[in-house]
């Protein structure tokens, strides 16, 4: 009898694993690796053994029946995390801790049987993604508001941004679009990626974090009055169109074929010239007309 309720509870114990879901920090960079080698706690000395060792883990997650979430760990964060928590930082308990931490608030995506040669890039560009929208969102919310007229300049140029990427929406038309918005800050170039299914007629269907980003990088070009550029890819039959704008004065100006040729036949790092791609169209953007001027705020 006994025998029996150990194998029912070790059964149901099985099936209650199947219900948890799971996060496993991964150190995908093997600066970050060596650097969490530090911690005499941490007894991994390969970084190649250690990504094949993730793997077979995500494997056998996977085939219990787990759903399990792939994070990006990040020493630095890792030991500012400690610092602030009173956490002894090498220890495994600690690293746990943080790993828990990063289900809610870091970047992260669902293992699905991908291998990790397809999940660390996409992971990695998850991360970028998010760094983007922070970095944009903590300029808007710094910037404060107009010495003249009290408004928060942040917010307008929020609402602002929202208006124009509307009105590219309407612009557009149908088919399936793939959205870049570029805006310089000097250091690095902010990129954030949208892609919109408009196939059905009266029907536009977007992820709207992703649309809530491209509006956050655009509201920081036109509070910054930065630089900016909107390109987008469409496709509609067997041929694709490529067209754009730029940012100026708070408003989409078309970008000429030529503009749009250049911009995407010429090699970013050595800047020599590229072969169009066959098949696609360089073409002028259509106008994105302001029916709202009022909204608009000059400082």
């Amino acid at each position: 009898m006994a025998g029996t309720q150990h194998g029912r509870t070790t059964g149901t114990r099985h099936i209650l694993r199947r219900e948890v879901a799971g996060t496993i920090g991964l150190l995908a960079d093997e600066q970050d690796f060596t650097e969490m080698r530090r911690y005499r706690s941490f007894t991994f000395d390969d970084h190649t053994a250690y990504l094949r060792q993730v793997e077979e883990l995500l494997k056998s997650l996977a085939a219990d029946g787990g759903h399990t979430t792939v994070a990006l760990f990040d020493p630095e964060e890792y030991a500012e995390f400690c610092a602030e928590t009173g956490l002894e930082p090498d220890t495994p308990i600690s690293r746990t801790r943080f790993t828990a931490e990063l289900a809610s608030t870091g970047p992260s995506i669902p293992y699905e049987g991908q291998t990790l040669a397809d999940l660390v890039p996409d992971l990695v560009e998850e991360a970028v993604r998010r760094a983007t929208w922070e970095y944009a969102s903590s300029v808007l919310a710094r910037i404060g508001p107009c010495a003249v007229c009290g408004q928060d300049l942040g917010r307008a140029a929020f609402a602002r941004a929202s208006y124009l990427v509307a009105r590219v929406i309407d612009t557009i038309g149908e088919g399936t679009h793939h959205w870049v918005c570029s805006v310089p800050t000097g250091k690095q170039t902010l990129l954030t990626v949208l892609h919109i299914d408009a196939t059905t007629p009266d029907t536009v269907r977007l992820d709207e974090t992703a649309a809530m980003e491209l509006t956050t990088v655009l509201a920081l070009a036109i509070v910054t009055a930065g630089p900016c550029a909107l390109v987008v890819r469409t496709t509609a039959g067997k041929s694709d169109r490529v067209y754009g704008w730029r940012l100026k004065d708070e408003n989409l100006k078309q970008l000429t074929a030529a503009q749009v040729f250049d911009a995407y036949c010429t090699d970013a790092f050595s800047g020599d010239l590229m072969a169009p791609e066959p098949g696609v169209d360089y073409c002028t953007a259509p106008e994105v007309e302001d029916s709202a001027p009022e909204s608009r705020h000059h400082h």
